[in-house]
């Protein structure tokens, strides 16, 4: 399913980050492109990511050693930052500001 182009003004929040951890944005001027589509794909890699990922812990958890909880939580973390700026891109699409 695609999401909504960002209105012509507003630039899209595009799923990764630029130097020194600094969000990235894309001016489509309200129209899609390859760096648009590319971004659609990466923020659907990044969900079904998550999702594999929770339910990698939720078998994990009842017996997991302590050093693979932590990698665990370090990628859970990772995972989370993902899905956050991805809801908030698609939040800024829909005019729902944060």
């Amino acid at each position: 399913m695609r999401e909504p182009e960002s209105p012509p003004d507003e630039p899209r929040l595009l799923p990764w980050a630029g130097t020194g951890g600094k969000p990235c944005y894309l001016i489509t001027g309200g129209r899609g492109g390859p760096v648009s589509r590319l971004a659609d794909t990466t923020e659907s890699v990044q969900l079904g990511m998550g999702t594999e990922l929770l339910a990698h812990a939720r078998g994990l958890l009842p017996d997991a050693p302590p050093g693979e909880l932590r990698y665990l939580a370090e990628c859970l973390t990772a995972a989370l930052a993902d899905v956050l700026r991805v809801a908030e891109s698609r939040g800024r699409r829909l005019g729902h500001p944060r």
